[in-house]
């Protein structure tokens, strides 16, 4: 079996994009106030997380698609992994979120 590699670290020392730094982003490029981008990039959170609550699916065009999806819930017991015998906790049904990269932006990579 071969090792595996590590995963390459996509810029070293590049810092992610904070709120406001997305609104100032926004600010200079379309002409709008700092202000009134943040509050664009506040309600689409806003928006996001009720279509996501209610729907189960949010795509934001060219950038992303974030799903929900009902995980079941685990009973107690003994299974196999990695050719031994392990016991494993019950677990509760959970829900998970998602994001998926739309088609756009992987043909742009």
């Amino acid at each position: 079996m071969a090792p595996m590699k590590a995963m390459k670290a996509v810029k070293a020392g590049a810092k992610t994009m904070t709120k406001g730094g997305l609104a100032e982003a926004l600010a200079t490029e379309t002409g709008l106030k700092k202000s009134e981008c943040n509050k664009v990039v506040e309600s689409l959170a806003k928006v996001a997380t009720t279509q996501v609550k209610s729907v189960g699916k949010f795509v934001l065009p060219g950038l992303c698609m974030i799903k929900s999806r009902q995980k079941p819930a685990t009973k107690a017991g003994k299974r196999m992994a990695f050719g031994k015998e392990i016991s494993c906790k019950a677990q509760p049904a959970k829900t998970i979120v998602k994001a998926f990269p739309v088609s756009a932006l992987k043909k742009s990579m």
